[in-house]
């Protein structure tokens, strides 16, 4: 092999979209596994994320979500330099930054966009590895790739395309409406030398008769000189793990018939991390599960949901000062079984306790007592992959948290065997005396499908059938159905030769 041959970089596509949640981070999953399919060795690339929405790989690193989904559809191992950076927002006006899968703390907009040039350096030499690696590169962008106001200081979407000599796939999401606004404005938003870049479009979400939008199809082509590639219908047949929480963004007031089938209730909280972590009970036939953000009753609910936040304390107080705490207390009194993860878990303690002020101004907020524990936020961060079993049934799950919860009754609920490979004996999480409270820091609990039997039989809910595929082979079978939709409607052949593949 000559050092030429020896050093040549990957090529690289990259997947733009219009906005935010218009399907970008799941096209880049589909064509990841289109293109792996196709017997490449494809990599997935965002050089930075903002959700809460995280997992954890096998090196105990953080990374966003959408990234290991996107690893999992191409069939490889989840790493950090596929996800450099990753913002987990804990207010309106901050993050916790996460880079190259550690935490280095909380950072206004302002601190973060100072420290640009060390973090487009940090990104591009990840990017740099992937391609060295890989024999493609998939780059998703971030947002809306034509955000004027924005642009100078953008390392996720035309500046990252240029520096990878990548041809830019803009995705636009004909459901919200005006797709020719969409698509048009976006380039009109764009200086030339980023629409040079442009290849063509996506546009996704389409219901109705494909037929019928062939004029539109045209009108765009005609009007940009660029192909539409696809469009892609709208489904309801597959599950894929959403990037941020968006989709779940104001849920409604929910009306439970006692008589219908069971429900789970989530209670949406402000700063909602991992919601992820409950698709597997909505993909359990009988059962509905829906996200409440407004109080409410919650007598007609099998059992009550207390997820994992980005910013624990803050969403206690929300917790009172709404009025949901006095929802739960009910719910519970009245025979109600309550289930908390991770941040869910800490809040539903006697106290956390923030001496450092990791989340805010140091102190000491109450809990909603509803656990014999108490919490101490402090660093190091926690971000384990873990195996633990649950009254004899193994699991695999991740934790990612700060501080540590102390038992001061109660007993514990898993029995941890291996935390990033390593063989332990420990305990996790809580179960109270009167064993209808639960919490946990294990993300992914649900993943098993042995243990969402033996969860639902601890709520009351037996004689449920939970499919018996659970975990990665699940996820697979997804993500096969993906690339046959997206591969049955998007012309991959035209996609192939933008990145010279025959």
């Amino acid at each position: 092999m000559n050092e030429k041959k020896k050093h040549r970089l990957a090529p690289c596509l990259a997947v733009f979209g219009t906005g935010s949640d218009v399907g970008k981070s799941v096209l880049a999953a589909a064509l990841c596994r289109i293109f792996a399919d196709l017997g490449l060795r494809v990599a997935p690339y965002k050089a930075q994320n903002m959700s809460n929405n995280s997992g954890v790989t096998p090196e105990g690193l953080e990374m966003g979500r959408a990234q290991i989904v996107q690893a999992e559809a191409a069939g490889i191992v989840p790493h950090v330099d596929m996800n450099p950076i990753l913002l987990k927002p804990t207010s309106d006006v901050g993050s916790q930054v996460v880079l190259m899968g550690e935490s280095i703390g909380n950072q206004t907009a302002m601190d973060y966009h100072e420290k640009k040039t060390i973090l487009v350096k940090t990104a591009r030499k990840a990017l740099e590895r992937l391609r060295s690696k890989y024999d493609l590169v998939v780059i998703e962008g971030a947002g809306s790739c034509a955000e004027v106001n924005l642009m100078d200081h953008d390392i996720v979407n035309f500046s990252m395309a240029q520096a990878a000599d990548a041809p830019v796939i803009i995705v636009g999401d004909i459901h919200r409406g005006g797709i020719f606004a969409q698509l048009v404005g976006t380039l009109e938003c764009i200086p030339q030398h980023y629409k040079d870049r442009v290849a063509g479009f996506i546009i996704n979400r389409f219901r109705g008769d494909e037929r019928l939008f062939e004029d539109g199809i045209r009108w765009i082509e005609e009007k940009t000189g660029l192909p539409v590639f696809g469009v892609v219908p709208w489904y309801d047949h597959i599950r894929i793990d959403p990037e941020d929480s968006v989709v779940i963004e104001k849920p409604q007031t929910v009306s439970v018939d006692f008589g219908g089938e069971p429900a789970i209730g989530v209670i949406r909280i402000p700063h909602i991390s991992n919601f992820t972590d409950f698709d597997p009970l909505s993909a359990v036939p009988g059962i509905a599960i829906h996200f409440v953000e407004t109080p409410q009753d919650l007598s007609g609910f099998a059992a009550i949901i207390i997820p994992g936040s980005k910013n624990t304390r803050s969403d206690l107080k929300w917790l009172k000062i709404t009025g949901w705490q006095s929802r739960i207390e009910d719910y519970l009194k009245n025979g109600g079984h309550i289930t908390g993860i991770c941040g869910g878990y800490q809040m539903m303690g006697k106290s956390v306790n923030d001496p450092e002020g990791l989340e805010g101004k140091p102190g000491v907020t109450l809990g909603l007592d509803l656990l014999p524990v108490e919490t101490i936020l402090q660093a190091p961060k926690t971000t384990t992959l873990s195996r633990f079993s649950w009254d004899g049934n193994n699991g695999t799950g991740y934790e990612i948290h700060m501080g540590q919860t102390r038992l001061t009754g109660g007993e514990p609920l898993l029995n941890v065997q291996e935390r990033n490979g390593a063989a332990i004996k420990d305990t996790d999480g809580c179960v109270a005396r009167n064993h209808r409270v639960l919490g946990t820091y294990m993300h992914g609990l649900f993943d098993t499908p042995k243990l969402v039997s033996l969860w639902l039989e601890s709520v009351g809910l037996t004689g449920i059938d939970v499919p018996s595929t659970g975990g990665l082979a699940a996820k697979n079978e997804q993500y096969n159905l993906l690339a046959d939709h997206v591969r049955n409607h998007v012309d991959i052949q035209k996609i192939c030769k933008l990145v010279l593949i025959p």
